[in-house]
C-alpha cells in the first residue's frame, strides 16, 4: 500500500474529460431497474476502460451492484467472462437472485399480468413476503411506480409521472418482461452475493484478472444523497479506498465531485478525472472518476 500523501486536491487540479454528456436512449437499456443513481450514462466510458486494460479480465466485480447495467454490459458485450453482483439491500439482490436462480421467466410472467392501478399496487405492496420471488417482484413494482425508482424509507407513489400518466409512466410490462427474458439466458455468466460488500469480494482482491468497477453510495464530504435514496446509505469511505489500494487488478471508481472524496484519492496516489454527464432532471454535472492510471481518457 502506498504511502499516504497529505495534499488537498481541488477541482481546479483536476482535468476535465473532454467528453460530450452521452445520450443515455443510445446505450442498450438491459437492466430490470429504474436506478437512483444508475450508470447507463456511464457505459460508453466503462466499455473503453475495460478494452484499455492489457490483459482481458476474467472477471468484473461490482461491489455496490444497484441496478447493475455496468455489470450487464460486460456479460453482454463479452468483455469479461463473468460478472460477480454484490448487493447488501436484500430486497434489491432478490431480483437478481431470482435471474441467477432461473426464476426470471416466472417475474416476467407475473409483471405482464398484474392489473396495474393505485388499488392493485397497495394491495400488492401488503401482501407478506413468502417467497423469494415475493420479493423480487414488490421490489420491482415499488421501483417502477415510486417516485424517482426510490426504494429508500420515505418513497412513495408516483402521482402525476410523466405526461399525467401517473403509475403507467415507468411501467412497462412488455419491455421489463423481455429484459428478464434475455437475463435468464445469461444466467450463467452472473453470479450473485448479498452481504458486505469488503467481505464478500475479497476471494477476488488477490485475482489480477479481476477487475473491479465500483459506485459508491454518495455519501461522503457530507453528502446527503445516499441517506436519500437507498435504505443502507452509511459506508466507510475511508476503508474503501483502502481497500481498492489493495486489489492486484484494475479498478475503477465513480464518485460525487467532493473535496473529501478529492482527499482520499490524492493520499493513496490515485489519478483523477471530472466527467459531464447529466441528471434525472437533465441538468449538466460532473462526477469524479478514479483509477490508478488514468491514461486511457483524453
Amino acid at each position: 500500500m502506498r504511502a499516504h500523501q497529505t495534499e488537498l486536491f481541488t477541482t481546479e487540479k483536476i482535468s476535465v474529460a473532454r467528453q460530450e454528456p452521452v445520450n443515455i436512449a443510445s446505450v442498450p437499456h438491459r437492466s430490470p431497474f429504474r436506478y437512483p443513481g444508475g450508470k447507463t450514462w456511464f457505459v460508453p466510458m466503462f466499455r473503453h476502460w475495460l478494452q484499455s486494460i492489457d490483459v482481458k479480465p476474467r472477471v468484473l466485480v461490482e461491489p455496490f451492484a444497484g441496478g447493475g447495467i455496468i455489470s450487464l454490459t460486460a456479460i453482454f458485450e463479452n468483455l469479461v467472462d463473468h460478472a460477480v453482483l454484490i448487493e447488501l439491500d436484500e430486497d434489491v439482490a432478490a431480483v437478481w437472485q431470482v435471474v441467477v436462480n432461473g426464476g426470471a421467466e416466472f417475474l416476467a410472467k407475473r409483471i405482464q399480468t398484474f392489473p396495474l392501478s393505485i388499488e392493485a399496487v397497495h394491495e400488492a405492496l401488503d401482501k407478506p413476503i413468502v417467497t423469494l420471488q415475493d420479493r423480487a417482484f414488490k421490489t420491482i413494482l415499488k421501483n417502477r411506480t415510486f417516485h424517482g425508482g426510490i426504494l429508500a424509507p420515505g418513497s412513495g407513489l408516483i402521482k402525476n409521472g410523466e405526461a399525467g400518466r401517473g403509475l403507467a409512466s415507468r411501467w412497462y410490462p412488455e419491455t421489463l418482461a423481455r429484459r428478464l427474458s434475455t437475463l435468464h439466458l445469461m444466467r450463467h455468466k452472473l453470479t450473485v452475493l448479498t452481504g458486505d460488500a469488503f467481505e464478500l469480494a475479497a476471494p477476488y482482491v488477490d485475482d489480477k484478472r479481476a477487475a473491479f468497477f465500483v459506485d459508491p453510495l454518495y455519501s461522503a464530504g457530507g453528502k446527503n444523497a445516499g441517506k436519500r435514496l437507498y435504505k443502507h446509505f452509511q459506508l466507510d469511505h475511508e476503508r474503501l479506498f483502502d481497500f481498492c489500494d489493495s486489489l492486484a487488478g484494475d479498478f475503477l471508481t465513480t464518485y460525487d465531485n467532493a473535496d473529501e472524496v478529492k482527499r482520499m484519492a490524492g493520499a493513496r496516489g490515485f489519478d483523477m478525472r471530472l466527467i459531464a454527464m447529466k441528471n434525472t432532471h437533465h441538468a449538466e454535472m460532473t462526477e469524479l472518476i478514479v483509477e490508478r492510471h488514468l491514461s486511457w481518457i483524453k
